[in-house]
């Protein structure tokens, strides 16, 4: 694409169109022709203006559809932003506070101890040096984890007990996960977790409303995102693509979800509304999202937040300006994590140098399992969203080349 619909050029925004071309030719030579990804679609904008719009590949590894702005993508973890931003709007109502206890909404998790040692079968825990609070789930600083990270007996835990079950409800996977101990007392580490769920049950419990009802009545249906939710209809079945997996050993690559109707999880809707990875949304769609961010909160006159209160979201919420490696991040992230701290609901640059990429202090970003990836840079009005739908995220540094070719092309 080398102009919007409005006839805007890259060139009018400062962008050089011949160096932006060069995206969907470098992952189409390194990635599509060599067969290791089904398709890669990207997408940059800046001032507002989409002057980027690319897709290669189809929907089926080897074949299916070619795929377009209507595919439909398994953004996994890019759910977490918008449940932060639900979170925040409630804040904003004055309904929840970011230091208030999570056992003040869910009182199941009054009593939550931590890990001290032990096995799985025979452990000690202890009572945290203070509870989890509501700021924790923000910035998976709370204690809690994730069953596949595989790096401690309390991952083993979540493993054994199922969590997040598909079958279950948010607050049945509140209730049994308050039972299970924290991996270490909230506030001193950082850990990718299940935090965004347990902050997905705190917006249904203050709203009154299921997490699907909130988002669509209250953030898709104002920024008239009308392909993001937590299943697919009928009529749209046919524009979900499929999803593969890679196995990080042997390379093998298989089929983890079918494409439309051949989809195991989002026929339906589900029991489990997955505040932290159960959204599927198209890239224009999630550029709405994007661009609420960026212009403070609101979009084509309909206001979500207050533009305070997004500048507050994209701080660096950890503890003394630590970074996440400085907190001691040792098990997983979404990308390279060195000179990123965390805000609400997303990472943010706090050292631009140590990041190894251009880009600005302040830039927020976050990523999903399945190798789609956004960042918002505040100060160059730039936003890129990149999709496919390979698992895990990272088995292929995607993330990093598509950064390095998308800030080649600034020029002013």
């Amino acid at each position: 694409m080398t102009a919007n619909e409005d006839g805007i050029q890259a060139s009018d925004v400062g962008l050089n169109e011949e160096r932006l071309n060069r995206i969907p030719e470098y992952f189409a030579d390194n990635y599509l022709d060599t067969g290791k990804l089904p398709c890669v679609a990207t997408l940059v904008s800046r001032n507002g203006q989409i002057v980027h719009e690319a897709y290669r590949g189809r929907d089926e590894l080897g074949g299916g559809d070619p795929i377009g702005p209507d595919t439909i993508f398994r953004i996994y973890s890019m759910t977490k932003p918008v449940t932060s931003v639900a979170a925040m709007m409630l804040f904003e109502e004055g309904k929840l506070r970011l230091d208030h206890p999570v056992h003040h909404y869910l009182p199941e998790f009054a009593d939550t101890e931590m890990w001290v040692k032990g096995t799985i079968d025979d452990y000690e825990t202890r009572k945290p040096i203070r509870p989890m609070e509501v700021r924790d789930l923000f910035t998976h600083t709370s204690g809690l984890t994730y069953g596949f990270l595989m790096q401690h007996e309390v991952d083993a835990l979540y493993r054994r007990e199922k969590i997040a079950r598909p079958d279950e409800s948010l607050e049945e996977m509140c209730k049994r996960l308050a039972r299970l101990p924290l991996l270490f007392s909230p506030g001193t580490r950082w850990n990718y977790s299940h935090s965004i769920d347990v902050l997905g049950r705190i917006v249904e419990v203050v709203s009154g409303q299921t997490l699907d009802q909130f988002f669509r009545e209250r953030i898709f249906g104002p920024l008239e995102m009308v392909d993001t939710d937590f299943h697919v209809p009928k009529d749209k079945l046919h524009r979900l693509m499929a999803c593969y997996s890679r196995d990080p050993e042997t390379g093998r690559i298989s089929e983890s979800d079918g494409k439309g109707e051949a989809s195991r999880a989002y026929r339906h809707q589900p029991p489990m509304l997955n505040a932290g990875g159960g959204l599927v949304s198209t890239l224009r769609d999630y550029h709405r999202f994007c661009l609420m961010l960026l212009h403070g909160g609101a979009l084509h006159g309909t206001r979500l937040l207050s533009p305070k209160t997004v500048e507050f979201m994209r701080l660096n919420h950890l503890p003394e300006n630590r970074t996440i490696k400085q907190m001691g991040d040792k098990t997983f992230s979404e990308a390279r994590m060195e000179g990123n701290g965390f805000g609400l609901g997303g990472s943010t640059i706090v050292n631009v140098a140590d990041a190894m990429q251009p880009g600005s202090v302040g830039t927020f970003s976050w990523g999903g399992l399945a190798n789609t990836f956004f960042w918002i840079d505040y100060e160059e009005e730039l936003i890129a969203i990149q999709a496919t739908q390979m698992i895990p995220s990272g088995c292929y540094p995607l993330r990093p080349q598509f950064q390095q070719l998308v800030y080649a092309a600034i020029e002013w």
